[in-house]
């Protein structure tokens, strides 16, 4: 089996260390730091104001007792994660940031947004909700240029177009390496582990793209000699699982373990912590950038959005390409959205590809591990045969 890290000396750690590990450098360099909440957030931004973004989604249950002092029990775990973190000063990440943006993806995150503003100066984006209807890329733009203006009052910088446009073409660079990393899942057997490409989403969320390229390039060096040296992360009859729905992390990566327990291989991790950031392109041709960076991000098919149309296309390539041999969707109890969009989805798998498919809901606990193992074992057995 091949080695399973990538990220050695600069990057020492778990993969959330090796992202504290780069801001920290940052700070010293007295870079600003700003917190984001999705993979909406145009990020180019925060790079053309000479800032760092710090993603602040938590997927921990240590910190979710705290939160329910004054969330409800029934709101989703990220949620509630994010918010008894920050309620207990124990989330690195919101110490460092001078700022934070978000998003009105999620009516839960947009409450807690209210009650974190006064921690923190906070600029909430308004998505819209249908990408293609009428005026929704007007809408966009405009508040994206709003979010230019208050990363500017806020951190006394000015963005100029010409900033914006190099943020651009860099970022572009960058997700175009990752992306053929993660591209590396079409190898059969597979070439490259789950943990090794959460590693490479993990630092890409983060990182600039020039100080992340040569290491991306490192990478794909090295997956090139495992294709030529025949060295494998996975059994050769492993059952290709794709893995899409809600953002996983830290106690959810239970899924992943568990996949890989019961013998399968996750080829692709279709989820705004995975694969998702970094598949939409920039239109080089927009003479109005602001417009391109619209035009970019409401490609994103979140299941926020209605319809959501981008998501079924994207599946459809990662199953072709990755040649996938069972789907699971993973959705955090109380995300309604990917909830209600999992029937469709099934659906969609079921009919189209005739490929077994598993919906779990689940938490940050670890008490349905014994019935998650299971039912995926069940799966992948559906999909050996």
């Amino acid at each position: 089996m091949a080695k399973q890290s990538f990220f050695v000396d600069e990057f020492q750690g778990l993969p959330l260390k090796r992202a504290l590990s780069y801001i920290l450098k940052k700070r010293e360099e007295k870079k600003a730091v700003v917190g984001v909440y999705c993979t909406y957030a145009p990020i180019e931004l925060i790079y053309a104001a000479d800032a760092i973004p710090a993603v602040l989604c938590a997927f921990a249950n240590g910190p979710i007792t705290k939160a329910e002092e004054v969330l409800p029990a029934n709101l989703c775990p990220l949620i509630k994660s994010s918010y008894g973190f920050i309620q207990l000063g124990t989330c690195p990440f919101f110490e460092l940031t001078d700022a934070i943006v978000g998003e009105t993806t999620c009516d839960g995150k947009k409450k807690m947004f209210e009650l974190i503003s006064e921690k923190r100066p906070m600029f909430v984006m308004d998505l819209p909700q249908n990408p293609k209807g009428r005026g929704a890329l007007d809408h966009w733009k405009e508040s994206i240029k709003e979010f230019k203006g208050f990363l500017e009052k806020t951190l006394k910088v000015t963005i100029t177009e010409e900033k914006v446009r190099e943020a651009i073409k860099e970022n572009q660079e960058k997700n175009a390496l990752i992306m053929k990393i993660f591209d590396y899942s079409s190898q059969s057997p597979s070439v490259v582990s789950w943990t090794e490409l959460y590693d490479v989403a993990c630092m890409g969320m983060v990182c600039r793209g020039s100080d992340l390229k040569p290491k991306l390039l490192e990478i794909l060096s090295i997956l090139e000699n495992r294709v030529k040296n025949e060295e494998y992360t996975a059994a050769k009859d492993a059952p290709r699982v794709l893995v899409t729905g809600s953002p996983l992390g830290g106690d959810t990566f239970k899924v992943y373990k568990l996949i890989e327990e019961e013998g399968g291989v996750v080829v692709s991790m279709d989820s705004c912590t995975g694969r998702k950031s970094f598949v939409p392109t920039f239109d080089a041709n927009e003479k109005d950038v602001y417009a391109a960076l619209a035009k970019r991000y409401l490609e994103i098919p979140c299941a926020c959005m209605s319809p959501n149309e981008g998501r079924f296309a994207e599946l459809s390539t990662q199953i072709e390409k990755y040649k996938t041999q069972a789907v699971v969707d993973v959705v955090l109890q109380a995300c309604h959205t990917y909830n209600i969009e999992s029937h469709s989805v099934e659906k969609f798998v079921s009919e189209k590809y005739k490929l077994p498919f598993l919906k779990v809901v689940t938490d940050y606990s670890q008490e349905d591990v014994g019935q998650l193992k299971t039912r995926l074992g069940a799966l992948l057995e559906m999909a050996r045969n």
